[in-house]
């Protein structure tokens, strides 16, 4: 199972990804494992010495409980504190954001992959645009 936030490729420069652990409850890792995972509008948030994935949807699990999960609720990233600050030090430069990439699972556990990503101008993404249409017309 993987996710991919194919907008994030259109939208943005991907300078660099890390890979981190996510905290999941009990019904939201049976969602994860399922693929009911949207990273659509997502993007990471460092506030305290800690990174949390804001606006990460995950479906509710059918077959839970009165435990089942928010589907939208701030989820807290896994990351050493070298690499939190790593990423707050990219993010506070004119332009970048953290946002995450995909989501997969590793040795049965969840994995964010999180991009510092530059903004795309409009010219930029006509011509990802026009580059991605020429790869099509050679294959």
């Amino acid at each position: 199972m993987e996710v991919v936030n194919r907008k994030a490729k259109y939208d943005y420069f991907i300078e660099k990804e890390i890979e981190c652990g996510i905290v999941l409850t009990g019904t939201e890792i049976k969602s994860v494992r399922k693929g009911s995972v949207d990273l659509k509008d997502t993007y990471v948030r460092i506030k305290d010495g800690e990174a949390f994935v804001i606006n990460m949807y995950i479906a509710k699990y059918e077959e839970g409980n009165i435990f089942n999960h928010d589907e939208r609720r701030e989820r807290k990233l896994l990351l050493h504190k070298n690499e939190i600050l790593k990423l707050e030090s990219a993010r506070q430069k004119e332009g970048y954001t953290l946002i995450p990439i995909r989501c997969y699972l590793k040795k049965n556990l969840a994995k964010i992959s999180v991009g510092i990503c530059k903004g795309k101008k409009e010219y930029d993404k006509r011509e990802s645009i026009k580059e991605r249409d020429l790869k099509r017309l050679e294959d």
